[in-house]
């Protein structure tokens, strides 16, 4: 999924040849088991798992240690099956992320239609963030390239349903709900980080700033640095009340006058 288009709709095929020649066997298969799934079957025996519970160890495979960790062979051996066994479920790793991926965005609770832009988007953003807090592993694949699974087309809609009607272009829409993902994924990038940091060393980010307050009697130079000085001094670089809240608020008085601006063009 491109992350300035959303999901990206190819030009219409000119015949029936060239439609058939778009449908491989790899991608049938993978958007079959996210559309269509059926319960894998068996050789004269009943399946002893579900694919649902498959892909609820992986995900807990996954939340534990990131996409390195996971593996068709670790996610059997959690659910004690021997690797092999797992192919009946899922075909392999690629489609076994995709079904994670889309499993996981169940878990957001998106806004109903009619909400207010404002606090509707603000709820679509909070609600990414918080699964990227929770699913760190989702921000390792390549969100550009995001499944075409249902709940993540949920999501995409409630974004695009937020904006559509309040004012900007249909392509403005799009680039504004980019913008607020870019943003999301990459302040989430960097919590994640700061929270590996802080279990692999024991220090939270204020202990280790504390740890490197010598630099600034010993090495640092206000005549070569004063614009960092001045904003200092002024209190620039305190701390705000958690890294989310007050950064996505001045995006959205972004958002706000783009609407306003927006509106206007239309009626003059």
């Amino acid at each position: 999924m491109n992350p300035e288009k959303g999901p990206s709709l190819p030009a219409e095929p000119e015949n029936a040849e060239e439609r058939e020649a778009d449908r491989t066997a790899e991608v049938t298969r993978r958007l079959a088991l996210l559309w269509a799934p059926t319960e894998p079957k068996t050789r004269g025996r009943k399946a002893s798992l579900t694919r649902a519970a498959v892909v609820e160890a992986a995900i807990a495979v996954a939340d534990e240690g990131g996409l390195d960790a996971l593996s068709m062979r670790r996610v059997a051996s959690a659910l004690g099956l021997g690797a092999m066994s797992l192919y009946t479920y899922v075909p392999g790793r690629t489609e076994l992320i995709d079904l994670m991926i889309d499993v996981a965005y169940s878990e957001l609770d998106l806004p109903v239609p009619c909400t207010p832009w404002r606090p509707a988007l603000a709820k679509y953003a909070r609600e990414h963030w918080n699964l990227y807090l929770r699913h760190p592993w989702i921000l390792q694949t390549n969100m550009w390239r995001a499944p075409l699974a249902p709940h993540v087309l949920d999501a995409q809609e409630a974004a695009l349903r937020i904006l559509v009607d309040e004012g900007p272009t249909e392509r403005q829409v799009v680039e504004i709900i980019s913008v607020i993902d870019n943003f999301v994924q990459g302040l989430a990038r960097g919590a994640i980080a700061e929270n590996r940091d802080r279990e692999n060393t024991g220090l939270d980010r204020d202990a280790y700033w504390m740890s490197m307050n010598s630099f600034w009697e010993d090495w640092f130079d206000v005549e070569r640095y004063p614009t960092m000085t001045r904003v200092w001094q002024a209190g620039g670089f305190d701390e705000p009340d958690g890294p989310f809240e007050p950064s996505f608020e001045r995006l959205l008085d972004s958002v706000e006058l783009t609407i306003a601006k927006s509106r206007e063009s239309r009626t003059s």
